[in-house]
């Protein structure tokens, strides 16, 4: 009797529940069946919805209901806890499983090579968001002592960074924020923040309803210098063929032609400023110098050689996420992704390597909104099963579930379940309800893991 196929997907977020739920969907979960196995290496499920999502967002946080209807299928159990590779490693995984799928995501900064950089009060926007977003594995306390911002990027993350930074405690004090991270920005000092876009408003990258959040705020005034709104051919192209684009460069036309309120934190969009240097005394930063850029036509901008020094003490780059990079997987080193083929891992050479797969940010890059993973995951399974329907995957040696257990338990790993996620969500939810909060998030990975039963 034909035994169900055995799936290892590496990395929890939505990229790797999308391709469990794509693998539950097709003909072979139905005959001769899927077992799907979950390795994520925090305590908790859900990836960049509970580690990178800023607090006040709830309604993508919502994403987690359809999330949590994919992971209470039976034929799938999470491994919380378990760190690929140095748990589990991709032998390790070829052993237990006829095919492994990473979806392990982009948690680092990318580089922004410029002078000043290293500097103390320069800061990445993926260490910032950590902390705020209660990541165990980082420090509890965040130096807010800047009175004066900059936050360098025009995406959704740079967004996030600036209205966190710009909002009050007590803002946020109704969302899932622990303790550590409303302490921390009660002393929050600043009171103007500058958001710099090398190119124009058509490029600006930020979704429009996370752009019209910022003016929400009854503390936050969103300032847009009329200068800053212009457009050339390419960008009126732009407009034209995306909506999303259009909606934005709306947005910000409204706020450039309208007066200046009294709302007391002031939050800066400028655009046609290119980051030249990060400006600094005594090893900490005291200023940034933007270079002016006008449009060349195209929608791409040059520089003029006109050159403004900011007055800001803190500087968060905000250019973009970078996966890490897998051991004895290939790698592109520019894009900072595995190479692939329709989900499937290519080797140099362009030889696939055998019942190897991606999908998410560790296949494309970290672009895109959180839905747009659901594609790349419908892709790669159905190479996965058109690969295990043609003999292509290899055979593990040891393909019992209860394989697995036994493997964890000899190398004395702790780790937590599906069933330990109900746990901790019952625990955390039990922490807010006092305060009439819907959860407040627990941080040290020893304490979530006793909440887990693990």
């Amino acid at each position: 009797m034909p035994r169900p196929l055995r799936v290892a997907i590496v990395g929890a977020g939505p990229a790797g529940i999308y391709a469990a739920d794509a693998l539950l969907k097709s003909e072979v979960a139905a005959d001769p069946g899927v077992s799907i196995d979950l390795f994520e290496r925090m305590p908790a499920p859900f990836g960049l919805i509970r580690y990178g999502v800023a607090p006040d967002h709830p309604r993508i946080k919502g994403i987690v209901t359809a999330l949590h209807q994919v992971l209470d299928k039976p034929q799938i159990r999470l491994f919380g806890n378990v760190d690929c590779p140095t748990d589990i490693n991709l032998d390790d995984l070829r052993d237990l499983y006829d095919a492994v799928i990473f979806s392990t995501g982009a948690t680092a900064d990318r580089e922004l090579p410029i002078p000043g950089i290293d500097l103390a009060g320069s800061y990445g926007a993926a260490d910032f968001v950590s902390w705020y977003d209660g990541h165990p594995d980082v420090p509890r306390t965040w130096p807010l002592e800047a009175e004066k911002v900059a936050v360098l990027g025009v995406g959704n993350v740079a967004l996030d960074v600036a209205r966190i930074l710009a909002k009050t405690a007590d803002e946020l004090l109704p969302t899932e924020i622990p303790p550590n991270v409303h302490d921390g920005l009660k002393a929050n000092k600043a009171v103007e923040i500058h958001v710099f876009g090398r190119r124009g408003p058509a490029q600006a990258k930020f979704s429009p309803m996370e752009l019209r959040e910022l003016d929400h705020s009854p503390t936050i005034e969103v300032i847009v210098d009329p200068e800053d709104i212009d457009y050339d051919e390419g960008s009126i192209e732009t407009r034209r063929g995306n909506k999303q684009a259009d909606m934005v460069a709306k947005t910000l036309e409204n706020w450039a032609i309208r007066d200046a309120g009294e709302r007391p934190h002031k939050l800066f969009l400028h655009f046609f400023e290119s980051p030249a240097e990060i400006l600094g005394e005594d090893g900490k930063v005291v200023g940034l110098r933007t270079e002016r850029t006008a449009l060349d036509g195209t929608g791409n901008v040059k520089g003029t050689g006109e050159f403004k020094d900011w007055d800001v003490t803190a500087v968060y780059r905000a250019v973009g996420y970078l996966s890490e990079k897998l051991p004895k997987l290939p790698w592109d080193l520019d894009s900072g992704t595995v190479p692939d083929e329709g989900g499937r891992v290519v080797e140099e050479g362009g030889a696939p390597l055998q019942s190897t797969y991606v999908t998410g940010w560790i296949r494309r890059g970290p672009v895109g909104l959180i839905g747009h993973t659901k594609g790349d995951a419908n892709e790669t399974v159905a190479n996965l099963l058109d690969d295990h329907a043609n003999g292509r995957l290899h055979t593990p040696a040891s393909p019992e579930p209860e394989a697995v257990d036994a493997f964890l338990a000899e190398r004395g790993i702790r780790f937590t379940t599906w069933e330990g996620w109900y746990k901790l969500d019952a625990a955390e939810r039990a922490l807010g309800e006092p305060q009439g909060r819907e959860r407040v998030k627990i941080v040290e990975r020893e304490d979530m893991l006793r909440e887990s039963g693990a």
